[in-house]
């Protein structure tokens, strides 16, 4: 399937095929859970929020952490801040650890614009502004034609930045359509031919599961503790004789 790695700096799509890391396909994005941070501090400091200035960074960390989700359409998001700013505007409280002086501040529309930025990249830099979905069709497209099929239908997300609520939702549909379009423009350039050349459609499917966060570790441990382990670890020795080329391919992987 394709792997979806997101922690605190950069945003991996790593593409695994019987076994074998496609690793000419990985691709990249860089942007984060870091970024959402830096992006949530600038959007209550243009509100003019009254945050310490030593506080304001941690303040963002834990907004992003407490409040942020992912929205099915940013417009109609909006519209439901503005018809009941009451019922989605949260409070956060904390106290100046300076003065020990209580103070608060709103959490608005940022509980749904730091997600966002996986889906729509410009609106935070303009250094890179291709979206996640796309990058992914991007890594997909890019490997063997025989693979494709099992990596759309087997997309595995892992890190805390793939954690907030309704993440897979989002990125299977926008991935779908954008897959579908990309489909669609093919067949319309095929002209008359495209009747005939027509194939089945494309699964899309994202999973999430429990051990998201800490998916990487999770894995590692419950590899380390069977009881095949030791007959498929790569030992030191071979890692010097062979060099890193021996870590693209995994024995335990190309058994299951």
């Amino acid at each position: 399937g394709t792997v979806i790695d997101s922690g605190d700096g950069v945003t991996h799509v790593i593409p695994v095929a019987e076994g074998y890391v496609i690793g000419s396909s990985i691709k990249s994005m860089p942007i984060a859970g870091r970024d959402m941070t830096y992006f949530v501090q600038q959007l209550m400091r243009e509100r003019g929020e009254s945050i310490p200035a030593d506080q304001s960074l941690e303040t963002a960390k834990r907004v992003k952490e407490m409040y942020s989700y992912v929205c099915p359409d940013i417009v109609k998001e909006y519209k439901k801040y503005d018809a009941e700013p009451s019922k989605w505007i949260k409070q956060y409280h904390a106290i100046n650890k300076i003065t020990k002086e209580p103070w608060q501040a709103d959490v608005a529309y940022e509980r749904f614009l730091a997600p966002e930025i996986f889906f729509a990249p410009e609106m935070y830099s303009s250094d890179f502004i291709t979206p996640l979905p796309v990058l992914i069709d991007d890594t997909i497209q890019s490997c063997p034609i025989d693979t494709r099929r099992s990596l759309y239908s087997n997309i595995v997300l892992s890190g805390g930045s793939t954690m907030y609520k309704d993440f897979d939702r989002r990125l299977k549909k926008d991935l779908k359509k954008h897959v579908d379009k990309r489909i669609q423009a093919s067949y319309e350039a095929s002209g008359p031919a495209s009747t005939e050349i027509q194939g089945q459609e494309v699964s899309v499917n994202v999973v999430s599961h429990p051990f998201q966060r800490f998916a990487v570790w999770f894995g590692g441990s419950m590899l380390a503790n069977s009881p095949e382990f030791l007959t498929v670890a790569r030992t030191k020795e071979q890692y010097d004789e062979y060099g890193p080329s021996i870590c693209r391919h995994s024995p335990v992987f190309g058994q299951l």
